[in-house]
């Protein structure tokens, strides 16, 4: 019963690493008003009739604050990377100069900063209820083992280690979420 307890712990550890790598990665996404390339890592541009991953095609660099700049591997997909980056419907626009594409970030304004929170505050939200319900789910699958024959005080152990590790991924998240919103509302 024990070596069953510890895989429910291990598994509840696992659901919370997943959750805060996903806050993370849409935290990513979110763009704070300088220039971040992780914002275009979901874009994905027929390359020879695959969809391929931007960063897959092209360097991506961030040469200063304001200004994304891709460098495809081979200049014939400038046309093909360009109509992909307008398709995400991000908010800029691609400038090509025939050797490689530029985006300016334009600055965001204060209602669009306070609209950023909101969704920062949103995401946050939505990871910490992702550990609220695995805390949930390791405690129910405790409590079944019990009734088949863990001891009652091993499980209210594990129902603290449970608890403890929730109370370091919410801690982790909130500090993520105010990381983020002090970043945007950074002017």
């Amino acid at each position: 019963m024990d070596e069953e307890a510890k895989f429910a712990l291990d598994t509840a550890k696992e659901g919370m690493d997943n959750a805060l790598d996903y806050l993370e990665k849409e935290f990513a996404h979110m763009r704070a008003g300088k220039a971040d390339a992780r914002i275009l890592n979901d874009i994905k541009v027929d390359y020879y009739g695959t969809m391929t991953p931007l960063y897959q095609a092209a360097n991506l660099s961030t040469p200063d604050a304001k200004t994304i700049m891709i460098q495809p591997w081979d200049k014939s997909m400038i046309p093909e990377i360009e109509k992909a980056i307008m398709a995400a419907n991000l908010g800029f626009t691609p400038a090509n100069n025939g050797e490689l594409i530029r985006i300016n970030i334009p600055p965001l304004t204060e209602e669009t900063r306070r609209d950023l929170v909101k969704k920062v505050k949103k995401a946050a939200e939505n990871a910490k209820i992702s550990i609220r319900n695995h805390r949930r789910e390791t405690n129910d699958e405790l409590k079944k083992l019990e009734k088949q024959g863990l001891s009652e005080d091993a499980r209210k152990d594990y129902e603290q280690k449970v608890q403890k590790l929730h109370d370091e991924y919410i801690k982790k998240i909130d500090e993520k979420a105010q990381a983020k919103e002090q970043e945007i509302m950074t002017i």
